[in-house]
Formats: structure tokens, sequence, C-alpha cells
């Protein structure tokens, strides 16, 4: 209903913070949002039930309204989880800026894979290369791993990050010699067959 949760908004002075209304026809929520809103000194978070929230809070209180997946949930609190989780690290100080560096989407890429302890597991060994010490070969493997990575699991960000200029000389060499590995691979799948 309107009243009670215009209430609920005016008695937080929603109309001096960012307020967001977390629906499912909202704009898909990204890694660029997150980042926009970590900027923002307050944000309330909307959260709707069943069929959402009367239209007329939304056009008197809402800036944003915000999708977390092309998807349907009975109301909005995991989402505004969701939102919280993604935005609260990346505000000043809470996480060091080297550690956000490499993450999925923060330069239109999905992350590395990851090891860690110990160094053979169930006889699979952490790759040679991450334990050499040689930083300029380590900084190459994960770049391939990245590249890899999203090419597999979301080709478009790659079309994306080219659309921007993110991919380098370097990371365009290694995306071609990427797809040659993989055609080969399919063409041995074919003969085999």
């Amino acid at each position: 209903m309107a009243e009670p949760l215009g209430r609920a908004l005016d008695s937080v002075k929603a109309y001096k913070k960012h307020v967001i209304y977390v629906t499912p026809s909202g704009k898909p929520f990204t890694q660029k949002k997150a980042q926009e809103l970590s900027q923002k000194d307050e944000i309330v978070l909307v959260c709707g039930r069943y069929e959402g929230i009367d239209q007329r809070i939304i056009d008197l209180y809402v800036d944003d309204e915000i999708s977390i997946g092309d998807y349907v949930m009975s109301s909005g609190e995991l989402a505004a989880t969701v939102i919280v989780d993604s935005v609260y690290r990346l505000v000043e100080n809470v996480i060091t800026p080297e550690s956000l560096d490499e993450e999925s989407y923060s330069d239109g890429l999905l992350e590395y894979p990851q090891y860690t302890h110990p160094a053979v597991y169930k006889d699979m060994s952490v790759p040679a290369v991450l334990t050499s010490g040689n930083h300029e070969e380590i900084r190459k493997w994960r770049l391939k791993k990245r590249l890899q990575k999203t090419l597999a699991n979301r080709p478009d960000l790659i079309a994306s990050a080219r659309m921007q200029g993110l991919l380098t000389t370097e990371a365009e060499k290694m995306i071609e010699e990427i797809a040659e590995q993989v055609s080969l691979k399919h063409a041995r799948k074919k003969r085999r067959k």
C-alpha cells in the first residue's frame, strides 16, 4: 500500500538519499552500477512483495529501478542483499584497491582461476608458472586465463570490451591464439567421430 510505504520513506528522509526500487522490471545491475552506487553517501533500498509496490511511490520517491537478473522472486530482500554486498565492498577503504583490480568485470573480463594450498590436491598441481616467481609470466598466464574464461562463458563481454577499447594488442593476439586452439580441438573431435 502506498501510504505506509510513503510514511516509512518519509521517516528516513528518503528525499535526501538515493532511493532504489529492487524489481525484475528494472535496469540490469552491473559492476559499473555497483561502482556508481558506492560513491553515494546514503542509499535506501525498497523491496516489493509479489506484484511489487504502488506506482505512485515509484513516481514520488524512486531514483533507480534495478534488477539483479532476468527472473522473478517472491520479494526483493534477497536482491537487495546482493546489491548491498556488491556495493559496500567497493566503498573506499573496505577492500584494498589492488584486490579489486583483476576481479571479474573490473575491466570487462572475467577473473582468472584461483589456486590455494596444498600445491598438489588429488593428483592435481598448481600450475608451475604460478610458483615460478616470474611475475611477467604470471601476468601473461593470468591474462590468457581471463580471456579463455570470458570467451567460453561470456563472449559478449569480449565484444563489449573491444567496443570500449579495453583490449590491448597483447590481449587481441592471445584471443587469436585461443580461437585457433579451440578450432583445432573441434577439428580433432570431429575426426574421431
